[in-house]
């Protein structure tokens, strides 16, 4: 009997950490969306607004951290920890972009990492979506 409880136990507190870094891969997607969104009007309409685009990437790159220390507590898929391990170094390779000046050019290749990030972000966010919830509908049968 205490054995089962337990198991419940340790399922309810997967299914909950599960559910967190999923709701962690949400914002960290939803500030790349609101960053995107940024430069463009920054670029467009407003150069103010470039303020707002780096103090976006400097609050929110911490998550990304956030969803690499949640692969050591709770179990997921090898195309997920692939991605989530992803992040930071992407995240690195664009502060390298534009803040290192080489004869290379090499900021030209921000935006694309920034779409990369983007993309990858995204893919996250569905892959984990699919793994918690199925899993979810597993477990309760």
């Amino acid at each position: 009997m205490s054995v089962n409880l337990e198991i419940n136990r340790d399922v309810a507190i997967a299914s909950w950490v599960k559910r967190s870094f999923y709701a962690t891969s949400i914002l960290f997607n939803v500030c790349l969306i609101a960053q995107i969104l940024t430069v463009g009007v920054a670029y467009f309409i407003d150069p103010g607004w470039w303020n707002i685009h780096v103090w976006l990437v400097r609050g929110y790159s911490g998550l990304s951290l956030i969803l690499l220390a949640g692969l050591s507590i709770a179990p997921f898929s090898k195309p997920i920890r692939s991605l989530v391990a992803s992040l930071p170094v992407l995240l690195g390779l664009q502060f390298c972009t534009i803040h290192l000046k080489t004869p290379l050019h090499l900021e030209v290749l921000h935006p694309l990492i920034g779409f990369t990030l983007f993309y990858i972000s995204s893919n996250l966010v569905h892959r984990v979506s699919r793994e918690v919830f199925n899993s979810d509908t597993v477990t309760k049968s």
